[in-house]
């Protein structure tokens, strides 16, 4: 009895691209809702409604593309602007949500709070001793910058804002605290 070796990478995509599902739709599924399995770990609903699909020409690789504008709506949050997917078009893992259904994935919900982090934290500890010895600053601060996404649930504070989370730079509540009780 043989066995069957799978070799390469795997992944935990559970579906069809989008160029399989819109292909097969009359007008190419504009005005449906299709989900991404990935998304669906989240409590709140993530969905896309279709509002325009145009076909890509015919790839070298073997995988087709297809551009899509959706409104996206992602962990209960409807983004503002249409959002156009191209790059994870080919991706296994779209789900058509049929019209039945809608009603119960769209379900209006809390959307989760925006964090709000600090303007300023302190530097990793050793990178703050060299600081220290260079200038003699005995606190040196470091400037906290947040890449803008219209996904992420956090932001910087404002100036005379109050922070909602704290970060510090520490490795937490150590797996063998006796390890490390003479440090």
């Amino acid at each position: 009895m043989s066995t069957i070796k799978y070799i390469g990478r795997t992944n935990d995509f559970k579906g069809k691209t989008l160029w399989e599902i819109l292909g097969n739709l009359k007008n190419h599924g504009v005005g449906r809702t299709v989900i991404r399995q990935m998304f669906q770990r989240y409590p709140e609903p993530s969905y896309m409604k279709i509002v325009k699909v145009e076909a890509m020409p015919n790839p070298t690789e073997g995988d087709r593309k297809v551009k899509v504008w959706v409104e996206k709506t992602f962990r209960g949050r409807t983004l503002p602007n249409l959002v156009e997917i191209y790059g994870t078009s080919y991706k296994t893992d779209y789900q058509l949500i049929p019209k039945s259904e809608v009603a119960n994935v769209c379900r209006p919900c809390n959307a989760p709070e925006i964090k709000i982090l600090p303007q300023h934290i302190e530097f990793p500890p050793l990178f703050r001793e060299f600081i220290t010895k260079e200038t003699g600053q005995q606190n040196p601060q470091l400037k906290l910058k947040v890449n803008k996404s219209s996904n992420k649930l956090v932001r910087v504070a404002k100036e005379g804002e109050t922070p909602t989370m704290e970060v510090t730079m520490s490795l937490g509540k150590p797996a063998g605290p006796t390890l490390y009780k003479h440090l």
